[in-house]
């Protein structure tokens, strides 16, 4: 058994080196191939001014796809203008002469006006969190798709990033009552236009870089555009110094991710749920973004002596009756745009009256803390 053993050492030492010297060299002519996987770079544009909070948004969604793929995806983010202008993102997204965008619904608005219930209107009395959920668990989404098939627009979208609530805007002086409005030359977007027809402004559908400018040269009398960010960082104060907080225009819009659909699913199905995830993560980091970001540079409009007013409740009511005739007359003129507004009343009703009773007044306790309320 010895001398058996003894001769055939010498071979199997000789195998084990032969095969190590394989598997050495194997991985040799693998490494450069992994230094050298390609890369896919998509192209991306945003709807928003490259100094906007909006556009650094854009770009936090890009940075944490970046992140996740690991050299084998690159989005990259241009800001408005750099290839079509902010009204022409879905065309340009869906003809591929851009890979994707970053914008809102209420921009498509032009196309089919159920786009425009993404975030125009009172929803219902939907925070922008729940007109969110409605989206991903109560149909929105599927009609979405629906609508888009009916355009024959080859996107995938993304819904995302629960805003919230926008201002009525800017005005040159306080509006006291709806008869404020009626001639005003007012900039809004989306179903916005026909709430603030209703109310007899004259609206101009500007987008967002382009509000200031008109503002300053008096092309407007007044705008709303999103945020305190983004109002400041624009130049609303430079222009304007009153602002009204709190209206049933556009209390719940979201963002809007688009891809076109064939570069999409030219990915890898491991990428496509890295996209997929850094929607969900970006959601949640804007949404936590927002309140830190808008609650500072609100307080620094304040010190620079800019004046706050609450929109009095006369015209967030005259808001409401002016939804209910435009949503009348869209529902009996479009039957997809009824379906929509449908699925969002019948998931308000239920998840309304389920946030009604069981979310405390948060007021209370604030006052309780900071407004003289404290005792003791």
């Amino acid at each position: 058994m010895s001398q058996i053993s003894t001769e055939k050492a010498p071979a199997r030492r000789k195998f084990l080196r032969n095969a190590s010297a394989t598997a050495l060299g194997g991985a040799a002519m693998a490494a450069p191939m992994i230094a050298t996987a390609q890369t896919t770079s998509l192209r991306f544009q945003s709807t928003w001014p490259a100094k906007d909070i909006f556009h650094e948004y854009a770009n936090d969604f890009a940075n944490k796809v970046n992140a996740m793929a690991s050299g084998k995806l690159k989005i990259e983010v241009l800001p408005s203008g750099s290839v079509v202008p902010a009204f022409q993102l879905l065309d340009a997204v869906n003809k591929g002469t851009l890979d994707g965008g970053h914008g809102v619904l209420a921009y498509h608005y032009g196309k089919q006006s159920a786009l425009a219930l993404w975030g125009s209107g009172p929803a219902f009395g939907m925070d922008p969190n729940m007109v969110l959920s409605w989206h991903n668990h109560g149909g929105g989404k599927a009609l979405l798709e629906e609508i888009y098939k009916s355009l024959n627009i080859e996107v995938v979208s993304y819904v995302y990033g629960p805003m919230p609530t926008q201002p009525l805007g800017w005005f040159k002086k306080p509006i006291a009552k709806v008869e404020d409005l009626k001639g005003l030359k007012y900039r809004t977007v989306g179903l916005a236009v026909d709430i603030f027809t209703e109310l007899g402004a004259a609206v101009n559908p500007l987008p967002g870089g382009e509000i200031v400018p008109a503002l300053d040269r008096g092309l407007i009398d007044a705008a709303e555009f999103n945020n305190a960010t983004s109002d400041r960082i624009l130049g609303f104060p430079d222009v304007v110094k009153n602002c009204m907080l709190q209206s049933f225009h556009q209390s719940g819009e979201q963002f809007e991710i688009l891809f076109n659909k064939s570069k999409l699913a030219a990915l890898p199905t491991e990428i496509k749920s890295i996209i997929d995830y850094a929607v969900q993560a970006s959601s949640a980091e804007m949404s936590w973004k927002a309140i830190d970001r808008n609650s500072k540079d609100y307080d620094e409009m304040k010190k620079q002596g800019i004046k706050f007013y609450k929109t009095p409740d006369s015209i967030l009511r005259a808001q409401l009756a002016a939804w209910d005739k435009v949503i009348a007359k869209k529902s009996a003129e479009n039957p997809l745009f009824k379906r929509v507004l449908d699925s969002q009343k019948e998931f308000a009703k239920r998840s309304g009256q389920w946030q009604n009773d069981y979310m405390v007044d948060f007021k209370m306790a604030y006052n309780h803390y900071f407004a003289g309320g404290k005792k003791g």
